[in-house]
């Protein structure tokens, strides 16, 4: 009886022994290997996403696929275009030979060419040199997408193009490319061809075109593309003031936000540092847990001690668990802050672009006489408010077609802050009559009965 135990013992472990040996029978192939790297770029996890592609460049050499060969080493330069474009530069260069020893897609060649050159162009940019080598790269592009009328890469070509040119300050050429890219752009391709025509429009000094181009780029979901467009608008609201010491400030304003978004998506990546070590180890620990099922059918001892052992393990996860959540508040409320400091400084900026305003001097008269404003300075307060609040009253016109001009004014001398006895000065009635009017806008023009909102938390929230 005791021999056939062992028996029966010896066998479930050779049994566990082979499952897991067939677990481990599917190595990892090359392109399942960039599929797990591009998740990971994808979730902002750069340096899990770096590892995976150096493994997927010798998986697929190996293997001899040259396809996913030239492509992780694209992603990987893509990756290091940012903190490293030397070495990005050489990696493009490396899938640019072995694509041309290989080649599988014309339209692959075309992205690689362009690539090449954009390195090419932010190592010239850096290193002061010569722009000769991207140029060609990227005509090289051009000349193959023309041929094959591949409108989307025709279009990515030409804004490579344009971007060149700026950085040569050769801005006359950068906008002829940059109008032929806007005439070939697809809807995806669009804004990032737009927001090289608004640059050079900029750099030429030509601020309305500039304008106008910035408020056709729709940013969407992008926060991104949103930060470029509206600090733009207000540097141009501040040129056309001939205020450059505010907008250096702006700038130095908007570069602090910038960073603080690189930081919070380094952190993000942290993160998923240690989410994806949380799930090996949480990997690891089922199975064991799986193993020690196995052995409770033979040894109660072994089961009891596994129970312990399962208890223990638990209890120091639930620990690190609620150690790492306290850290990770402790983040948030970081980030909140510094969120809160950055809102702050946009907000001063803001109000210091008003007080500037010869308009806005013109309202803050302290004393009681009757004060007129002409036509071109209501369009000019408008027009301010507009850059510094994100189009806020283009969208009140927009979403209320049949608001009257007087109500419009009436909205935007309450968004400036200022008193009923200046409004009353300007529209010549008592204080009690524009306390009226505003009651009567915010019920019929803007449906709100609510007395404990008033008009001014209504066109804030607008």
């Amino acid at each position: 009886m005791q021999t056939r135990t062992w028996y029966i013992f010896i066998i479930s472990i050779l049994l566990i022994a082979n499952s897991c040996k067939q677990q481990n029978q599917h190595p990892q192939t090359a392109k399942s290997c960039l599929e797990e790297a591009e998740v990971a770029l994808n979730n902002d996890s750069i340096q899990q996403g770096e590892t995976l592609l150096r493994k997927t460049i010798l998986l697929s050499e190996e293997a001899e696929d040259w396809h996913t060969h030239y492509i992780a080493y694209q992603r990987l330069a893509e990756s290091l275009s940012q903190s490293d474009p030397e070495e990005a530069l050489r990696l493009m260069k490396k899938a640019l030979a072995i694509y041309e020893q290989h080649p599988d897609d014309e339209h692959n060649h075309v992205i690689l060419l362009d690539y090449a050159g954009t390195y090419s162009a932010q190592v010239t940019y850096i290193t002061e040199g010569a722009y000769d080598e991207a140029v060609d790269f990227i005509l090289r592009a051009y000349d193959i997408a023309k041929k094959k009328q591949m409108t989307d890469l025709m279009c990515q070509t030409l804004t490579s193009l344009a971007n060149i040119a700026w950085a040569k300050e050769d801005y006359r050429q950068a906008l002829d490319y940059a109008h032929l890219a806007e005439s070939t752009a697809t809807t995806d391709l669009l804004p990032g061809t737009l927001q090289v025509l608004a640059r050079t429009y900029l750099s030429l000094n030509m601020l309305d075109s500039a304008e106008t181009v910035y408020r056709q780029i729709e940013p969407g979901d992008d926060v991104h593309l949103a930060y470029i467009v509206q600090s733009n608008l207000a540097k141009i609201a501040l040129r056309r003031m001939g205020a450059t010491q505010v907008e250096d400030s702006v700038t130095d304003a908007f570069e602090q936000i910038e960073g603080f978004y690189y930081q919070a998506l380094e952190q993000k990546d942290q993160y998923y540092q240690e989410t994806l070590k949380q799930e090996a180890e949480s990997q690891q620990l089922e199975y064991r847990s799986k193993l020690y099922g196995y052995t409770l059918l033979f040894f109660i001892i072994t089961s009891f001690l596994v129970i312990m052992a399962i208890i223990l393990v638990v209890r120091y996860r639930m620990r690190a668990l609620r150690q790492e959540k306290q850290h990770l508040q402790q983040e948030a409320e970081y980030q909140k802050v510094q969120l809160h400091q950055a809102n702050e400084v946009v907000a001063f900026l803001q109000n210091f672009i008003l007080e500037r305003t010869e308009v806005i001097k013109k309202l803050n008269q302290s004393s009681d006489s009757l004060i007129t404003l002409k036509p071109h300075e209501w369009s000019e307060i408008e027009r301010t408010l507009n850059a510094i609040d994100n189009n806020r009253f283009a969208n009140i016109r927009k979403q209320h077609p049949d608001m009257q001009e007087d109500d419009i004014r009436l909205c935007i001398l309450t968004r400036l802050g200022l008193s009923n006895r200046t409004i009353g000065n300007i529209y010549c009635i008592t204080i009690s009559a524009v306390q009226h009017r505003k009651l009567k806008l915010k019920k019929e023009v803007f449906g709100e009965t609510n007395p404990d909102i008033t008009l001014e938390q209504i066109l804030k929230n607008k």
